[in-house]
């Protein structure tokens, strides 16, 4: 099987710990075991036996993530190394070779590169700037076959942090019935919207619905590596099959702290503290755009830890972001790795001293293109 490189994956794995200022990320700054977990739970965690445990995540983990859905129990539920097994277990579990995606795009590229690796088309549908990142339903609709095995959708997106209309989710659900396909929804940024008002999923929607999720965007804990699928049963257990192919299980550790997180209350808290904290960063990233308001514009992200900002500067995206990094050790996304030239990515849900140093850093880098 030939893949090709994730572009966004890699590049960050290769210079985000080399430079000052990262601004890649597009989570919400995490926090410490001490700050998340009370004595007597950090004694718990020093008390567990480090075995293998439940290798599709452990029963409790798992009946907590199934009360997050409607209809689900926790035979609903895997649990997976973050949510970058959980799109690949289950498109491997659902496509043969010459199936059809359908994908929104700009999204995730894991998908895009996955599908392509297991001898599938993928036919993209566009969001669009021009109406504020709302999708173009009528593409969609055009890229529909009888081949078409999976709908993909990133809900809030990665990376313009735009939401669906309810309007727009029907539709989509609409027209999936009308194929009888899946939809993936990637719904890992559900919980930032910065008004507070959180996602309907689509597995509230449409019965084959597959949602990937994890903790490591909205939830504040990458480090933890711990994802989920949540949908039917039926390829639930076939992602458990290939999962006993891929990692087997996810930690102990990681299970129990993320259980500790799933509890209502505190998701609320780590939920609520990551919307703090984009309240004050966005309307800095914005003033920054407007600052630069010749070259640079912003539809302000609804969710997520991240904004996509669009220019009109004569530089590929990649190069302005190797001379960035190189000139000013700022680390931002190429618009790209997302098959997006003349955007950038920058991630917002960092501290906010290290934002606006990567900016200022940012500004000279500016003046000093502008002057050569």
């Amino acid at each position: 099987m030939q893949i090709e490189t994730f572009e966004l994956e890699r590049n960050q794995s290769l210079y985000e710990n080399t430079v000052e200022f990262n601004l890649t990320e597009s989570g919400i700054h995490p926090y410490t075991l001490r700050e998340l977990l009370t004595e007597e739970q950090q004694q718990q965690v020093l008390d567990l036996r480090l075995g293998y445990g439940q290798t599709n995540g452990a029963p409790e983990l798992r009946a907590t993530l199934a009360s997050y859905y409607r209809g689900c129990n926790e035979d609903n539920i895997i649990v997976t190394n973050g949510s970058a097994e959980a799109n690949f277990v289950a498109f491997w579990s659902l496509l043969e070779p010459g199936d059809e995606v359908v994908m929104m795009l700009p999204n995730y590229q894991l998908l895009y590169g996955l599908s392509r690796s297991l001898g599938c088309e993928v036919k993209p549908f566009h969001l669009r700037e021009g109406q504020n990142w709302a999708p173009d339903l009528d593409e969609l609709e055009s890229q529909l076959s009888d081949k078409t095995r999976v709908i993909a959708v990133c809900n809030p997106n990665n990376p313009t942090g735009a939401i669906l209309s309810r309007g727009s989710m029907d539709r989509i659900v609409e027209l999936a019935q009308a194929r009888d396909c899946y939809i993936l929804s990637d719904e890992i940024y559900a919980g930032s919207e910065l008004d507070g008002v959180e996602t309907t999923s689509f597995l509230a929607l449409y019965e084959k619905t597959i949602v990937a999720s994890g903790l490591a965007k909205s939830l504040s804990h990458p480090g933890l590596r711990i994802g989920w699928l949540a949908g039917p049963r039926h390829i639930i257990d076939a992602a458990w099959h290939h999962h006993d192919y891929t990692s087997i299980s996810t930690g102990i550790i990681s299970q129990y702290v993320a259980n500790v997180i799933l509890q209502p209350e505190k998701r609320l808290q780590v939920l609520n503290r990551g919307r703090d904290l984009l309240q004050v960063n966005v309307p800095i990233v914005q003033e920054w755009v407007q600052a630069h308001a010749e070259n640079f514009r912003l539809i302000p992200p609804r969710a997520g830890g991240m904004a996509f900002v669009g220019y009109n500067l004569d530089i590929n995206s990649s190069e302005l972001v190797t001379r960035l990094r190189e000139e000013k050790s700022v680390l931002i996304v190429a618009g790209d790795w997302f098959g997006m030239d003349n955007f950038l990515r920058l991630g917002i849900g960092g501290q906010t001293g290290e934002l606006v140093a990567g900016l200022e850093l940012m500004d000279e880098f500016l003046t000093e293109l502008r002057s050569a």
